[in-house]
């Protein structure tokens, strides 16, 4: 299947002690990517690490400096969220965004959730629901419906209306999606009409192999959609092209994935997780790697996942080259036009 839809993932990696210049140049290279013509920018949200503990706030800065690029999240873990207060939360940025926010999320016990989980929710935290009902609710949420019964209003300087969330972000509950990787979550977001986020890892379930098992994901997925139109699947890869790159720059990219290689070569863990080996070399090389890789060409929709490690002139080298050299041989041509319109 061609290529027809490119993004990135980045973290927004920072430094500790002056985060203010990484989180700009996070918001300057979601602006390239647009100026490369990349359909999709996509965000990490990581809490107690040098990175973004906030997507919506930084995509909510995104939209003021981009115009037809799609927004994402990727992935917002809910375990730590109100599904209402973060529904108003989104639906701001897709107002502000004109209808460009994708959303990503997950569930289960959060990351970190020894050390957070008090004061996310206070005494008893471990009691609290962290599984696919609050992706429900927060989806319930977005869709916009009043709340109470039809005799139900509420009074505000100037107004009074049938109380609902505000602001109201028509579609964008059709832009849910769900990271997934084992058959069980995949089967849930396609009966629940979460589009699909698979990047570089899996879970051993029915082969050791990561391509295989991938390729299965995808097409239960598809099997077992049940919202309205075509369910969209992105599959992400860490790819670092080097056409442009410096030698040193490319024994590091070298030197990157050689210190990940171990951990591809069969599953990890009692959990028997899969992960796919990064990619590096030229784009020639690359392009044939990934015109190989079945998963990738099961579906149109790739999205490069950028490793923490790198600074800005390594992600705008990193997106320069694909944008330039590789996506074009995988046959993908750059956006041109709004996204919203």
């Amino acid at each position: 299947m061609t290529t027809t839809s490119l993004s990135f993932l980045t973290p927004g990696n920072f430094d500790d002690d002056d985060p203010a210049p990484g989180l700009e140049n996070t918001l300057r290279l979601i602006e390239l990517g647009e100026e490369l013509g990349y359909q999709g920018a996509w965000v990490r949200q990581r809490h107690l690490e040098h990175g973004i503990s906030s997507a919506a706030t930084v995509l909510a800065a995104a939209t003021q400096r981009t115009r037809t690029i799609e927004l994402g999240s990727a992935v917002i873990p809910l375990g730590y969220e109100s599904p209402f207060r973060l529904a108003e939360d989104l639906a701001t940025v897709d107002v502000l965004s004109r209808g460009r926010l994708q959303v990503g999320v997950s569930v289960g016990p959060p990351p970190h959730a020894e050390l957070i989980g008090a004061l996310v929710h206070g005494p008893g935290w471990e009691a609290q629901e962290v599984g696919y009902e609050r992706a429900e609710r927060l989806a319930a949420n977005l869709e916009g419906t009043f709340i109470g019964d039809a005799d139900t209003r509420i009074t505000s300087p100037g107004n009074v209306q049938r109380p609902r969330l505000q602001p109201v972000a028509p579609g964008l509950r059709d832009r849910l999606w769900y990271g997934g990787s084992s058959a069980a979550s995949v089967d849930w977001a396609a009966r629940n009409s979460f589009h699909l986020l698979t990047g570089n890892i899996g879970r051993a379930e029915e082969s050791d192999d990561f391509v295989t098992e991938q390729r299965a994901r995808i097409a239960a997925f598809r099997r077992g959609w049940a919202g309205p139109g075509t369910p969209r699947i992105a599959v992400g890869r860490v790819v670092l092209p080097t056409d442009s790159a410096s030698g040193a720059t490319r024994r590091r990219y070298a030197a990157y994935a050689a210190e990940r290689d171990a951990r591809t070569h069969g599953p990890q863990g009692e959990r028997r997780t899969l992960f796919a080996p990064d990619l590096v070399g030229t784009s020639e090389e690359l392009a044939e790697r990934l015109l190989a890789d079945g998963a990738v060409q099961d579906v149109d929709e790739l999205r490069l996942e950028l490793p923490y490690e790198l600074a800005l002139e390594d992600y705008a080298q990193v997106l320069h080259d694909v944008a330039t050299h590789l996506a074009p041989a995988l046959g993908w041509a750059p956006a041109t036009t709004s996204v919203a319109a």
